[in-house]
């Protein structure tokens, strides 16, 4: 079984599929409980303090960390396959369809464009929040407890060109999940001509929910601060 998931195309496909599907539904989790900043700024705080440096969080913070990671390193050993054997295309896929070309031969840019968004994010936030726990601190470098999530997005989303880059973080995110997502059943053979207008419907779906909830958190941060108490 390790050598099909290794050595065999599909199997790679099949991890890629797997840790995949794992990651979208992290974020999903993940956008929905930003969302709460929104409705109850103390609610988000609560759910940051649940979550902390607690031994459920640090495990699923080591899980999701390998999840990236796995995902990641096999992306790139695909598409360096699929270079060798296809030249420039990177995903063989059984269908074709004009609006997702783009995403599809761009996955591994959108991908790095994702995991520098992913770093500044850790920087942002995990390092002045759960790393802040765990070293026994109880402020970070803001001077904010490391529970108090709102403020750190208050604070983060004054800042104009962290709003920039945010939005264009989570516009490479909408690209790379407009055709991940349905591609993740693709490989499992569910893409044929009755199935895939299907996921790619379902695929636009998620991608834009999700896109739209991150964006709504650092828009309304930026446009009115005084939603987590800065007026």
């Amino acid at each position: 079984m390790s050598c099909f998931l290794s050595n065999s195309s599909l199997g790679k496909k099949l991890v890629m599929s797997v840790t995949g599907c794992f990651l979208v539904l992290f974020i999903l989790f993940h956008m929905s409980m930003n969302v709460t900043a929104i409705i109850s700024p103390e609610g988000y705080n609560a759910i940051c303090e649940f979550l902390g440096a607690n031994w459920y969080a640090l495990a699923g913070t080591v899980v999701l960390a390998a999840g990236v990671l796995i995902h990641f390193i096999y992306a790139i050993i695909l598409t360096l396959r699929n270079y060798k054997a296809r030249g420039s295309q990177r995903y063989a896929v059984t269908v074709q369809e004009e609006g997702v070309a783009w995403a599809s031969k761009n996955m591994l840019v959108l991908g790095f464009i994702v995991l520098a968004g992913l770093l500044l994010h850790l920087f942002n936030f995990w390092s002045k929040m759960q790393l802040v726990e765990i070293m026994g601190q109880h402020t970070n470098s803001l001077g904010y407890s490391p529970a108090d999530g709102a403020a750190l997005i208050r604070y983060t989303f004054s800042q104009w060109y962290y709003v920039v880059i945010y939005l264009v973080w989570f516009a490479a995110l909408w690209f790379h999940l407009t055709h991940g997502v349905w591609s993740m059943f693709q490989s499992v053979g569910w893409a044929n001509d009755t199935w895939y207008p299907r996921l790619k419907c379902i695929a636009n779906i998620v991608a834009t929910i999700i896109f739209l909830g991150f964006a709504a958190v650092v828009l309304v941060y930026f446009f009115c601060p005084c939603i987590a108490g800065a007026c």
